[in-house]
């Protein structure tokens, strides 16, 4: 089966790595419901772990390397850029360090920064058809016994749909190499992840991307809650699900 065609660069960059996190769980969301994209996908993935073998690429002697190195040309030429270059090249090679060093601080990607993508890329990805939900209920008395045995903390399930937040089950999810509960929200037609896991973070609201993220954490839990919705509404859904779950509200 043929892979689409307006997705295979999508696929390429997958597999170079190169997408962010929205795009990375929306491209392998697709690759893993269409068989076609999936053939490519693997395809290029070996292609990728062939090329990447020591002794694929020709590999010139070591004794042509060694000749080259001692033609009189390049000697004399070495001899006179040490001389003509070695007077000003310690000073600039110690601002050139100290300008890639800054730069690599400036462009590095933060913990925080990482997580968010996580955090994100889990919310796309549990958006597809059949990821939402592990337990589907509307129930909290179903919800919470659910993850009993599966994670070593109780997460708080409060029902919150006289707000217009109602719940929609729960699932297992991983952020940052952990298992997590993921609990599920809808407002209106959108959906609210509450990923909950053992820890503890700064209070914070922000857009990512277009997502916004609500973070807090209490009594060694951390919670942190993703969506489309406008960043309003997911402050509304964190100051509610604080007060129903008997946690502190934001600020005090």
């Amino acid at each position: 089966m043929a892979a689409c065609i307006e997705q295979i660069p999508l696929i390429t960059s997958l597999v170079d790595g190169e997408l962010d996190a929205v795009n990375s769980a929306l491209a392998e969301a697709h690759v893993a419901r269409c068989e076609g994209c999936r053939e490519e996908f693997e395809r290029q993935q070996a292609i990728r772990t062939l090329v990447s073998k020591p002794g694929i690429a020709h590999q010139a002697p070591e004794s042509l390397k060694r000749r080259i190195e001692a033609l009189p040309e390049l000697s004399a030429r070495r001899q006179w850029s040490a001389r003509r270059v070695g007077s000003w090249l310690a000073p600039a090679a110690t601002g050139a360090i100290a300008a890639s060093a800054a730069l690599l601080l400036l462009t590095s990607p933060s913990q925080q920064s990482l997580l968010d993508q996580q955090l994100i890329s889990s919310h796309v990805r549990s958006l597809q058809p059949g990821h939402l939900t592990d337990v589907q209920t509307t129930n909290e008395h179903i919800v919470k016994p659910w993850f009993n045995g599966k994670i070593d903390f109780a997460p708080p399930v409060p029902e919150l749909a006289d707000q217009g937040f109602p719940l929609a089950g729960g699932r297992l999810d991983s952020i940052g190499g952990k298992t997590v509960a993921a609990l599920v929200y809808h407002r209106r037609l959108h959906t609210v992840n509450l990923f909950v896991w053992r820890g503890n973070s700064r209070n914070r609201t922000e857009v990512e991307d277009g997502f916004a993220l609500a973070e807090w954490s209490e009594d060694g839990l951390r919670f942190a809650a993703v969506s489309d919705i406008p960043l309003a509404d997911l402050r509304q859904f964190e100051q509610l699900y604080r007060s129903r779950a008997g946690l502190a509200q934001p600020g005090s």
